[in-house]
């Protein structure tokens, strides 16, 4: 999921409401509020059921029918999300079921018609799946992380350089001479040697990277199928 509001989404089968929500989520305190939050707001729907994957390798996968008959919420909103590939656009052996850190709940609101066990599976599996076909989503990578220090009036034409050659800016502090320009790279021996040289070109060799460590960085966005 893209860092932002959260994102929704509703489907009506057979005068059933099914309201769609999702949320980046880091952990599971963070899913739980999602929960919480919606049983607040959606006070009066008789099911608030939920399902969520989070971690790099998704180790963390749990799901929750909420009242429904066992197995035919819960579950089937869990496999909408982990089996979902995403990468649009990229040839079929690239495509990769790696969607993670996204809670998804799903509020119903009962129509009056009883949809089955059958029913109940393929109405919550297509909410999830509605939703993440038009939800905005961003591509993750584990990169390297640097900083570079530069005058004030420096910084601004050196950030649109690294733009310009596609590095991943990470955000910028200051202090009362310098910007600390932060960004991403592959820990890759020549992607950071030609990072130095370019670095060196810019400045005449007054600016240098300092490494930051390593984390998880959004990379580019991607709308829904």
């Amino acid at each position: 999921m893209a860092p932002g509001p959260d994102f929704r989404h509703e489907l009506t089968i057979k005068r059933s409401r099914f309201i769609t929500v999702l949320r980046r989520v880091e952990d599971e305190t963070m899913a739980r509020e999602l929960v919480t939050d919606l049983r607040r707001e959606f006070y009066d729907a008789r099911h608030h059921c939920s399902a969520f994957a989070i971690g790099a390798d998704r180790s963390v996968q749990r799901s929750n029918d909420d009242g429904e008959p066992s197995g035919t919420a819960g579950v089937p909103m869990l496999d909408a999300l982990v089996k979902r590939e995403t990468r649009p656009g990229a040839s079929p052996a690239s495509a990769a079921a790696d969607l993670s850190d996204v809670c998804a709940v799903v509020v119903r609101y009962f129509g009056g018609i009883l949809l089955g066990a059958g029913g109940l599976v393929r109405a919550y599996s297509e909410s999830v799946s509605a939703a993440l076909d038009v939800a905005p989503l961003v591509r993750r990578e584990r990169l390297r992380l640097f900083t570079i220090h530069v005058p004030h009036a420096e910084a601004g034409r050196l950030e649109n350089e690294l733009r310009s050659a596609g590095y991943v800016m990470t955000g910028n502090e200051y202090d009362a001479v310098n910007t600390h320009v932060g960004l991403a790279m592959a820990d890759a021996d020549a992607v950071i040697t030609a990072a130095v040289e370019r670095l060196a070109s810019l400045s005449a060799g007054r600016w240098h990277l300092e490494g930051a460590g390593t984390d998880w960085v959004d990379t580019a966005m991607d709308s829904g199928r």
